[in-house]
C-alpha cells in the first residue's frame, strides 16, 4: 500500500455564498405591504380625528367669542341698555349653533328651521339635555323680541355641550366602529 493518505487529494468543501439582504424572501414582501396598509389606514384615521378636533376647538373658540363680546359690550353698557347686546348675543350663538349643524348635517334643510322647528332640531340631534324650556324659547323667539333675559353662562353650556357632542360622537364612530350605537353617537 501507498503511504499517502487518499483523503488528502481531495478539494476543500466549497461554501456557498453568504445569504444576502436583497432580494428578501416572499414572507418580508408579504409583511411589508401588510404594515404599508396598516399605516395608511391607521394614519388615515388619525388625519380625520385631528381634523374633526380641529374643527370642535374653532367652533368653541366661536363660542367664547361671541360670550367674550357679550360680557364686554354687557361691561360697558349701563344695566338699562344691555338689551340689544343680550339680543346680539343670542343671534351670535344662534349663528353658531346654524353653521355647525349645517357642516354636520348638508343634506337637511336647516337654513329655513326656526322656532320650534329649530328647537326640535336641536333635541334630536347631539345631547341637549341643557336645553330645558327658557334657554329654548331664548333661542327660538330671541332674535324677535325687543327685550330677552339671557342665561348667558347656562346658553353658552348648552351650546358648548351639543357642539362637543356632535363632534365627539364622529370621533368616536370613526375610531370604533365596531361598538354598538350610543344615545349621543346615533346622531353622528
Amino acid at each position: 500500500m501507498d503511504g499517502t493518505d487518499p483523503l488528502s487529494q481531495l478539494a476543500d468543501i466549497h461554501l456557498p455564498e453568504p445569504v444576502g439582504f436583497w432580494p428578501p424572501a416572499p414572507g418580508w414582501w408579504i409583511l411589508l405591504i401588510i404594515l404599508c396598509a396598516l399605516i395608511y389606514f391607521v394614519s388615515k384615521r388619525l388625519i380625520a380625528s385631528w381634523r374633526l378636533r380641529r374643527s370642535c376647538s374653532f367652533a368653541i373658540r366661536e363660542l367664547d367669542k361671541c360670550l367674550n363680546h357679550y360680557q364686554e359690550a354687557v361691561k360697558s353698557l349701563p344695566a338699562d341698555q344691555t338689551d340689544a347686546a343680550k339680543l346680539d348675543f343670542v343671534n351670535e350663538l344662534n349663528a353658531v349653533l346654524r353653521r355647525v349643524a349645517l357642516k354636520h348635517f348638508p343634506q337637511e334643510p336647516l337654513a329655513s328651521l326656526s322656532g320650534p322647528d329649530w328647537i326640535a332640531f336641536l333635541r334630536s340631534h347631539g345631547n341637549a339635555s341643557l336645553l330645558d324650556d327658557k334657554l329654548a324659547s331664548t333661542l327660538s323667539q330671541g332674535r324677535f323680541a325687543k327685550q330677552w333675559e339671557v342665561d348667558d353662562q347656562g346658553l353658552y353650556r348648552m351650546a358648548h355641550q351639543w357642539i362637543s357632542s356632535l363632534y365627539l360622537a364622529k370621533i368616536a364612530a370613526k375610531t370604533k366602529s365596531t361598538d354598538p350605537i350610543t344615545p349621543v353617537s346615533k346622531h353622528a
